[in-house]
């Protein structure tokens, strides 16, 4: 399986895995609950399956690093796009209707992108991208909202390793600079993304790196 498509099915995993009292509780996303987050993935999935039919012959305008925007601003959950999510998710009322949302829309997307010619031009966002790239970027996604969804759930499974290093790799090109060499893939992607603070020794390593943080990706 490629990076995508394994960092899609891991997360889908551990949401069929959640118990329904796991759905209140907070996500790593700030103003969050997993359910929240969930409903969001609802929301990506459907990205994906309208960007990979929406193909066009422009030359490519960004790739799987540069589809990313950066903010120096970390999120409060107040956007009004943020605040919708969480409005729709409560619609759900029950999570075993949001789980069934997601399997079924989710499925689709992964055997979209299992079927789609990464050389196949596409357009989202007023940007064009390769689908290969798009996908790629999409590793970061999944792998970021995994590490959000288990955030309070410590005994849920953590990304792929796959995952979580070719995410870093992203990162750090993002970030013009690598993270230190002895710090774990989740660390640098948590630490980098300002999902965590980093201690006063980690904050020595990074060096002038740490000025650049948190990298407020989306």
């Amino acid at each position: 399986m490629d990076p995508f498509s394994r960092s899609w099915a891991a997360l889908r995993t551990a949401v069929a895995e959640l118990a329904d009292e796991d759905f209140a509780q907070p996500s790593g996303c700030a103003g969050w609950l997993v359910r929240d987050l969930v409903c969001h993935l609802v929301i990506d999935a459907q990205d994906v399956l309208i960007t990979l039919v929406t193909p066009t012959e422009a030359e490519p305008t960004r790739d799987s690093v540069t589809y990313w925007a950066v903010s120096d601003t970390p999120p409060t959950g107040d956007d009004p796009l943020d605040a919708l999510t969480v409005r729709l998710a409560a619609a759900y009322e029950e999570p075993g209707l949001l789980t069934f949302h997601l399997d079924d829309v989710g499925s689709a997307a992964g055997r979209a992108a299992e079927l789609a010619d990464p050389t196949l031009r596409v357009s989202t966002q007023d940007m064009v991208l390769t689908a290969g790239d798009y996908l790629v970027a999409y590793v970061l996604e999944w792998t970021l909202h995994h590490l959000d969804l288990i955030a309070h759930l410590p005994n849920m499974a953590e990304p792929p390793t796959e995952g979580l290093a070719r995410s870093r790799e992203m990162l750090e090109k993002i970030a013009g600079a690598a993270f230190p060499a002895s710090w774990s893939d989740k660390d640098a992607l948590l630490v980098g993304t300002g999902r965590r603070a980093p201690t006063g020794e980690e904050k020595a390593e990074l060096g002038e790196l740490a000025a650049k943080l948190p990298l407020v990706i989306g």
